[in-house]
């Protein structure tokens, strides 16, 4: 009998944590942020200077799980929720000048709008219609934030389905192409909301710490803030491995 003499198939590598998704909102004047939740555009380029000194690049979630799948490390998930319209020229020349890519989640129901769910202020504009399909032709992610900013986990049945299959829906006819993620407004989920976005069709959805909900339709992601550098990323990531080890393990270098 013939030996066999096919060359093994390889292997794909596990990666040994949950990927490491960053969390980002408004990229402007970080003075006036009662919530901790600007960056100004200063800061976000040290940011991503101290990932791409780590040999890490930042990319939107469906592409980090699609190259997670394929077994790539390397690379980090960006986000940036409430589709706030400074991504356009605060944000995204930042990213492009870095070779970045990320996810804005937006509000369809909310174009041109403001941040009126912040109680404390300050008023911040939201991306236009136009503005989101900008956002889309300059090879960012889409994805959805639900149609209004609100707490899911409140609302009845059919309020939650216009939040999640109706902002599906309306972005797809907005930019011509269905988003594949949905991000949970206030990082607020519960089984049922998860299986409404199920339902709807994304195939991943975005929390903050999900708990007993971490999985694919709830990642947990690491919130950003202006005072984060270099020694408070490097705290924030060891402790995203920590909290989200999974099966198998891998060799060195797998931050995505």
């Amino acid at each position: 009998m013939a030996a066999d003499t096919s060359a093994p198939r390889a292997r794909t590598p596990r990666l040994r944590t949950r990927p490491w998704i960053l969390t980002y909102h408004s990229v402007s004047d970080p003075t006036e942020d009662p919530y901790g939740i600007t960056v100004s555009a200063d800061r976000l380029d040290e940011q991503l200077t101290w990932l791409r000194r780590r040999g890490l690049t930042g990319v939107g979630v469906a592409a980090l799980l699609r190259a997670r799948a394929a077994g790539k490390g390397g690379l980090v998930g960006l986000t940036f929720d409430d589709g706030y319209a400074d991504f356009l020229d605060e944000a995204l020349p930042v990213l492009l000048a870095h070779g970045c890519s990320a996810t804005v989640f937006v509000l369809p129901g909310r174009p041109g709008g403001s941040n009126t769910w912040d109680p404390l202020g300050p008023r911040r504009p939201l991306l236009t219609e136009e503005g989101i399909r900008t956002v889309a032709a300059a090879g960012m992610e889409v994805g959805s934030h639900g149609m209004l900013h609100r707490d899911l986990t409140a609302l009845s049945d059919e309020e939650l389905r216009e939040e999640t299959h109706g902002s599906r829906d309306a972005l797809h006819r907005l930019v011509r192409e269905a988003p594949s993620g949905f991000c949970y407004p206030y990082g607020t989920a519960d089984r049922r909301v998860v299986e409404s976005v199920r339902e709807a069709g994304y195939a991943y959805g975005c929390a903050l710490v999900p708990g007993s909900l971490a999985g694919p339709l709830a990642l947990p992601r690491t919130h950003v803030s202006h005072a984060d550098r270099g020694a408070r990323l490097r705290a924030k990531e060891i402790r995203h491995r920590l909290r989200n080890r999974s099966a198998g393990a891998t060799g060195p270098g797998d931050a995505g």
